[in-house]
């Protein structure tokens, strides 16, 4: 069959790998600028919180001072006039002075020098709303001249101004704070700024050298895709010819496989018949050494006692053992041979009812064996032939009947699925499983897996390899040893839309 050639001349090749190399840094870097980008954003919104931090710490400063100095001038007011209007007023600031220190105290719960000097202004906040109790209650008792002389001596005046004094230092702080934290927002806008005005150069650089590969490839795609259809123009011929020589080759290997077998099959016999005759013929030569013994013991010797009552029986069995395993072995594979050249003729096939049949006919050896065998239902139905699917679920589950878990009542289950245009069959056991290494060895021919107890010279799962391959599907397992076996036929809808399998 005729190869096309996509290879480019090495200066072009060359360039080409130049080419992707850089479009590969680009995307990289555009990748780090995109990382960086996040970054500087997650901090520039750690740096905007801050900022708003700081505005609500000043506001609840602000909120306190002016909550005082009304406070301080209601109270005057009403030293000075008596009249209610200002006590009302004091009694109502005096009541939003406890949660402006609350809010100010949550507000500055992380900055130790806000905290300290909040220390220091709490209690004389206490001490000066104690003056003020008292001056407003010598009022309400008609006491003004000595409500006012009292405030004239008290240390109302000096308290006030040393909570004065602590907000402003309080406020200037979150000043300077204010500061700071404003110059890292703006060098982190300048930064992020500048990591994006690298990533769209970087983009740009990309899209450049993208739409030179583009340009330079496709020139070469269409070049290429005219000589793919001057080939598709002759290679439906050229497929019919290889699919005749494979057609052919198949079929003298399965000629040469039964040839071979039948060949074998005459030697062996004359070897199975000298067995015999050796078998015969040990037993009169056994009944001399019996006689000898009897009569004339001194002229047996030891070693033709132990050739003629173990040596020879034993060989003889060995012989005899290995002529039948050959024989079976013979006789598989000319069935494989035999139903390599059965024609396939697709019908359509209900294998819930495939799988009853098979049930019915190994139903003593499911019950002989304690298991039970249930089918879900519906299965999709398929085109497809039947006596392969019947070979192949037969064996299937007659497996799993025989290669159960010692103690554990065997389980076995005919499931299936449809897939688009495919048909997944499959053979669900509670057995003793099959290692991981063993997946694919059971497939192969005479390969068997796990102890030897069961009869059998690993032809089945073989013959079901191929059976699914002739059917146009796969077969393949998944177990874990000692937990079970899922062996899963994978098989078209239709084989009359799959090109033939020989």
């Amino acid at each position: 069959m005729a190869r096309i050639s996509l290879k480019l001349p090495q200066s072009e090749g060359r360039i080409a790998r130049w080419l992707v190399a850089f479009m590969t840094l680009g995307f990289v870097a555009l990748a780090a600028a995109a990382v960086a980008i996040g970054w500087i954003t997650v901090r520039n919104a750690r740096y905007t919180a801050d900022i708003l931090h700081t505005q609500d710490v000043r506001q609840a400063i602000a909120t306190l001072q002016v909550e005082m100095e009304q406070s301080e001038t209601a109270r005057r007011g009403y030293l000075l006039t008596g009249l209610p209007l200002f006590s009302t007023a004091y009694e109502t600031t005096a009541q939003r002075l406890a949660p402006a220190l609350t809010a100010l105290r949550s507000s500055t719960h992380d900055n130790p020098r806000q905290t300290a000097r909040l220390d220091l202004i709490e209690p004389r906040v206490g001490q000066l709303r104690s003056l003020r109790t008292q001056s407003i209650a010598l009022v309400d008792a008609g006491r003004i001249g000595e409500a006012q002389r009292r405030f004239a001596v008290d240390a109302s005046v000096p308290l006030m101004r040393s909570i004065r004094y602590r907000l402003r230092a309080m406020a200037a702080e979150e000043v300077r704070l204010l500061e700071i934290r404003s110059d890292r927002q703006q060098r982190s806008n300048m930064l992020f700024l500048s990591v994006a005005g690298l990533a769209a150069l970087l983009l740009l650089v990309v899209a450049i050298l993208a739409i030179l590969v583009i340009r330079r490839y496709t020139a070469d795609l269409g070049a290429s895709r005219d000589r793919l259809h001057l080939l598709n123009e002759t290679l439906e011929d050229q497929v019919v010819e290889r699919t005749a020589d494979l057609s052919r080759a198949n079929d003298e290997i399965q000629r040469f496989a039964y040839i071979v077998s039948h060949d074998l099959r005459s030697p062996l016999v004359n070897v199975m018949g000298f067995t015999a005759e050796l078998a015969e013929a040990a037993a009169p030569l056994a009944a001399l050494i019996d006689r000898a013994e009897a009569i004339a013991p001194e002229i047996v010797t030891p070693e033709a006692r132990i050739a003629a009552r173990e040596d020879l029986p034993e060989a003889i069995g060995f012989i005899r053992a290995s002529t039948q395993k050959m024989d079976r072995l013979i006789n598989a594979i000319l069935k494989l041979s035999r139903e390599g050249r059965r024609s396939i003729t697709p019908e359509p096939v209900d294998p819930a009812a495939v799988g009853d049949a098979i049930v019915a006919s190994i139903q003593h050896l499911i019950d002989d064996r304690g298991a039970t065998v249930t089918i879900d239902r519906p299965l999709p139905a398929l085109v497809t032939d039947r006596l392969a699917l019947e070979q192949i679920l037969s064996n299937l589950i007659e497996n799993a009947t025989k290669y159960l878990q010692p103690g554990r009542p065997g389980v076995i289950r005919l499931a299936g699925t449809r897939e688009r245009n495919r048909v997944i069959l499959s053979v669900i056991d509670n057995g003793r499983g099959i290692a991981p290494g063993d997946h694919q060895r059971v497939f192969d021919l005479f390969r068997r897996a796990g102890p030897q107890d069961q009869p059998g010279e690993g032809i089945g799962l073989a013959h079901v390899r191929a059976l699914a391959y002739r059917l146009g599907g796969t077969i393949d397992v998944v177990s874990t040893l000692g937990e079970g076996a899922t062996f899963r036929l994978n098989l078209p809808f239709d084989l009359r839309l799959q090109d033939p399998v020989a």
